[in-house]
Formats: C-alpha cells, sequence, structure tokens
C-alpha cells in the first residue's frame, strides 16, 4: 500500500507541494520556537552561574534577569550568612553597545571573583574608570588595548581583551561596578548578586533560606529555576502552544481539503478497488495514509526551514550576543509529531467519506 500511497501524491506534484507547504510553515514556527526557548535556558543557566556561583539572587516578577533592580546594601547582608562563602554585585547594561545592541556590559566589582576569574589575553585587568572586552566582541569591532568603546555614549578606555568561554560574557564587556551605576544613573542599585556558597552547604537549604530571609528577591540555582521565573520564556511556551494548535487547524484544513478533492476525482477507482475486493477500511486507510505522506512531506520540510529559520529569528531579534539557539531531538520529534498529527487530522474526514460511497454507484459516476 506504500507504494501505491507514494504513487497517487506523486499523480498531482503542485498539490501535494502546495498542501505540504502549508504543513512545513507551521512545523518549521515550532521548531524555531523551541530552539529559541532552548537557547534562552542556556543563557538563563550562564546567568545564574556568573563568574563560578552556585546561585543568583534577583528581583522576584521580573520577565527576565537581566530586568531585575536590587538595592545594593543587598549583597553585605548575604555575605554575612554563615552558608555564604562570597558573593559580589552585578549591573547588567543591556543594549549599551550601539555598534552591537545585543552585546551586554557588565559592571563588576574589581576584587570581585566574576572579574578575577577572566582571562586577560592581551593589556592589563579591568581598572576603576575603563573596561574590558570579550575576545568576540573585541574581534567584531577591532577594538584592543587603548582603543575607546562607548558605552551607552560614554567613551571609556579598553585596558584588556579577555575569555571566558561563556558566549554572552565573550560577547560583551566588563567595566567596573561603580562606573557600570553611573551610566544607568542608579548608584545604590544593581542587577543581581552572584553567591558562592560554603562547603557543605545544601543548595536547596540555601535557596529556602534567602528567599524566605530577603522578600522580594529570588534565589536561581539553575535554568529550570530561570525559565520558571522568567515571564518571557512563559510567554514563548504559549505561543508555542498557540502555534501548535493552530498549525492543526490550519493545515488539517488544508489537508482536509485536498484529500476531499482526491476523494471526488477518483470515485471510480476507488468504485474498482471496492470492486476487486478491497475493504471500505481498506480504502479509508488509503487516503488516510494519502493524508499523513503530504504531511510527512510538509514536516520534513518544516524541520529544515525551522532549524535554518532559528538562526535568523535571533539574528532578526538582535539577540544573537546572548542567545544561541539548540535544535534539541525534543524540537525536532515535537515538529515530526506536529506534522503525523496534521495528516491524521486533516485525513479523517475524507477517509469517513469514501466508507459511505457505494462501488456500483461510483463506478457509474466515473
Amino acid at each position: 500500500m506504500i507504494g501505491l500511497i507514494v504513487s497517487n501524491l506523486l499523480r498531482r506534484p503542485g498539490r501535494t507541494l502546495l498542501t505540504a507547504l502549508g504543513v512545513a510553515v507551521g512545523v518549521a514556527t515550532i521548531v524555531a520556537l523551541l530552539a529559541l526557548t532552548q537557547g534562552l535556558r542556556n543563557t538563563a543557566a550562564g546567568l545564574v552561574h556568573l563568574g563560578g556561583g552556585d546561585l543568583g539572587v534577583f528581583q522576584s516578577n521580573v520577565s527576565d534577569p537581566t530586568a531585575s533592580v536590587l538595592p545594593a546594601s543587598l549583597v553585605g547582608r548575604l555575605a554575612d550568612k554563615p552558608y555564604v562563602a562570597r558573593a559580589t554585585p552585578l549591573v547588567l547594561l543591556v543594549s549599551a553597545v550601539s555598534q552591537d545592541p545585543a552585546a551586554i556590559v557588565f559592571g563588576a566589582q574589581t576584587n570581585g571573583f566574576f572579574a578575577q576569574r577572566l582571562i586577560i589575553e592581551s593589556g592589563q585587568p579591568l581598572r576603576t574608570g575603563a573596561v574590558v572586552v570579550g575576545d568576540r566582541l573585541a574581534a567584531e569591532l577591532h577594538v584592543h588595548p587603548g582603543s575607546r568603546l562607548a558605552v551607552d555614549q560614554h567613551p571609556l578606555v579598553v585596558t584588556g581583551i579577555y575569555h571566558s568561554g561563556v558566549l554572552f560574557e565573550d560577547q560583551g564587556a566588563v567595566t567596573d561596578l561603580a562606573t557600570a551605576q553611573a551610566i544607568n544613573g542608579h548608584a545604590a542599585e544593581e542587577t543581581d548578586v552572584v553567591v558562592q556558597l560554603a562547603p557543605g552547604t545544601s543548595l536547596s537549604a540555601a535557596r529556602a533560606d534567602i528567599t524566605r530571609n530577603f522578600p522580594g528577591t529570588q534565589a536561581i540555582a539553575d535554568a529550570d529555576d530561570a525559565a520558571r521565573s522568567g515571564a518571557n520564556n512563559v510567554l514563548i511556551s504559549k505561543a508555542i502552544l498557540a502555534i501548535v494548535v493552530i498549525a492543526l487547524i490550519v493545515g488539517g484544513i488544508g489537508v482536509t481539503n485536498t484529500a476531499s478533492f482526491s476523494v471526488l476525482e477518483r470515485r471510480s477507482e476507488f468504485g474498482l478497488l471496492a470492486a476487486v475486493g478491497w475493504s471500505s477500511l481498506r480504502v479509508a486507510l488509503l487516503v488516510l495514509g494519502e493524508g499523513i505522506g503530504t504531511s510527512l512531506l510538509g514536516a520534513m520540510l518544516g524541520l529544515i526551514i525551522g532549524v535554518a529559520g532559528s538562526a535568523l529569528l535571533v539574528q532578526a531579534l538582535g539577540i544573537g550576543g546572548y542567545i544561541s539557539p539548540s535544535i534539541t531531538a525534543w524540537a525536532l520529534g515535537e515538529g515530526l509529531l506536529v506534522g503525523v498529527a496534521i495528516g491524521v487530522f486533516g485525513g479523517i474526514y475524507p477517509a469517513w467519506r469514501v466508507t459511505r460511497m457505494r462501488p456500483a454507484r461510483a463506478l457509474a459516476r466515473g
């Protein structure tokens, strides 16, 4: 039967391709958004463990970690906790580099563990009133020690080029905390506090204690925590669900129309199959198989377009500096599953209609 299904699909290649392209658009959108979501999760994991920290303390109920605002006094209060080995504050300046709006500029204490872990490839370490630039951003902007980098229209001397091994850090820059606070106009505020726990400390216990004793904050220890706390991730997840439903409806209608026209055109063929011994169920399975075959073709095209389109989506949104789309087996599998579901959903009615045909009448009309 598979050979007959393929043959029937190739009989009307234009119609089959157009229907498949309709399915492909929905599948491609799902795959691209899933890749973006995973990229956000990966970035969230990096933000949580900036500087090799065990957890990050952020403002609660913010759209994403970069929008957090905390009082500068918080770092000292956290450092006094017996389970905290070291704590260092950070200020994140987003869209502060006009040549690359996706680059993040980090404001950090020059003697904090975040700044100290940066590997200086050329020039000197970070000093007050200056900036060190990640090697990826330096290569893009062609800057070097002695150059100037404008951070939110504040020209800072580049003292060194660093490498950290983290994408959005190497695609960004680091200045001292006071300079970053002066640039954003909030001298007594910071974005988050990165915490290294004392040996033997329970991560869950420390997280619970911070949340309990510091109202309005949230302690994020892994990517799942960050994903749950960020409204952007929730919105994308809901958008994916909505697109899945829309793809099922629109794609299903397309497959239904194509299969229904095929049934009307091939009434005599189906009547002949019934006359030579094909059961109604077998004929219905043939029609259903053609719908699934069309959707599988569309799903395959959609996977290819989605993989390529995810990178283009990140670039179009201008977030390539800190989010890299991540294609997972789950994203590909979900896209393929949606494609199959469209074929089944769209082929049910035409398959049922075939079972209602009477062979003699179908042959007479043919």
